[in-house]
């Protein structure tokens, strides 16, 4: 198969649209995605460890390998599940080894797989979620054949970050991660920016607990699966005075919702990657989430391939693209002042128009 740059014309989500595509009904019981016996062209998956219904990034990918499948019947999508990133390999030659002609690694920390795979099999493309070609030190590699992926979720955190200083009654705030890795990181430090632009603004003084933005040193988890963890984690967090919650953690990040729910009334949270409201069984627990638009951008890439314009390019969402965003209110809409709603808007436009950067060094760039 040759292949060749192109760049995604994402079209823009609304929190709608990507609630419906992030597969918020059963999870599969098999790999296969579709009823597309007669395909001519097989689309795969690896996911990162956490499972393909993990709430999160690995939901959202498989959810736009099947809309790709629902909108082209040549195309027939399917997933291998990691369990640990020893399943990383071959879990990725495995899908060459079945025939997959465009091979989706959903996660960072398979970046370097990725790579390694897609030099070693020329003729299949491969994209990467949330990372770029790089060798297992993190170097950049110049690859012909993987399509990066990526999602500046500092503009939607930041986003997050105000409304989180705009609705704590502690004046006290809180956010920690599964790794500290650049997709997890860039969200912290979003977060922070948007609660340090209120405080500006509004001549408030929330303190946020979990990240130091100037230092870029924080609490993690090391994991984005021990949801105990993410609990215990963010049970702290609620006795130093925490009554927002910020987790960046994947499935772990369901530990802040229990946590959360536990606490009662007096304790909220904001989710990451998806509608939590829909994604999760905690909804009620939700002010927003800060998206990103996972589920259209793989969708768009795997229609790309089918079309042979898949290549070596790079797309970022952004709020100005509508790759990534900030997700309804829903329980939390009357909640949350008409003053607030109008100062966010008027936020995402100046990011949109350039006269407020919100930057993190774990920002991607397009290429």
């Amino acid at each position: 198969m040759a292949v060749k740059p192109f760049k995604l014309a994402l079209a823009g989500f609304s929190a709608v649209g990507l609630a419906a595509l992030a597969a918020c009904g059963e999870a599969p019981s098999d790999s296969n995605g579709g009823d597309n016996a007669d395909a001519s062209f097989q689309a795969c998956m690896v996911t990162d460890s956490g499972g393909i219904d993990d709430k999160s990034f690995n939901e959202s990918a498989w959810a736009g390998m099947e809309a790709a499948a629902d909108e082209n019947s040549d195309i027939e999508v399917t997933y291998k599940e990691s369990s640990n990133p020893d399943d990383y390999d071959p879990n990725l030659q495995a899908s060459v080894d079945d025939g997959c002609e465009f091979v989706v690694g959903v996660g960072g920390l398979m970046a370097a797989n990725v790579t390694s795979a897609a030099q070693a099999n020329e003729g299949v493309g491969f994209a990467i979620v949330d990372g770029t070609p790089s060798d297992a030190s993190g170097a950049p590699v110049e690859v012909g054949n993987v399509y990066s992926i990526q999602f500046d979720t500092a503009q939607s955190a930041f986003l997050a970050g105000y409304i989180a200083a705009a609705q704590t009654q502690t004046g006290t705030v809180a956010t920690w991660g599964g790794m500290q890795i650049p997709p997890v990181t860039i969200f912290m430090d979003g977060f922070a920016e948007g609660i340090a632009k209120h405080n500006e603004d509004k001549g408030t003084d929330v303190q946020l607990l979990g990240w130091d933005v100037e230092a870029q040193t924080g609490t993690f988890l090391n994991s984005f699966e021990d949801a105990a963890a993410g609990k215990s984690t963010s049970d702290t967090f609620i006795s130093q005075g925490a009554d927002i919650l910020f987790p960046v953690a994947g499935p772990a990040g369901i530990g802040a919702l229990t946590a959360a729910q536990e606490a009662g009334d007096a304790v909220n949270a904001i989710w990451v990657d998806t509608d939590g409201y829909e994604s999760t069984d905690y909804g009620s627990e939700l002010i927003t989430s800060a998206e990103k638009g996972l589920a259209n951008a793989v969708r768009d890439a795997v229609l790309a391939a089918y079309d042979d314009e898949a290549g070596n390019g790079t797309y970022v969402g952004t709020l100005e693209n509508g790759g990534v965003g900030i997700a309804p209110f829903h329980d939390f809409e009357d909640a949350v002042s008409e003053e607030t709603k109008a100062e966010v808007e008027a936020l995402k436009q100046q990011i949109i128009d350039g006269t407020l950067v919100v930057e993190s060094p774990a920002s991607p760039t397009a290429s």
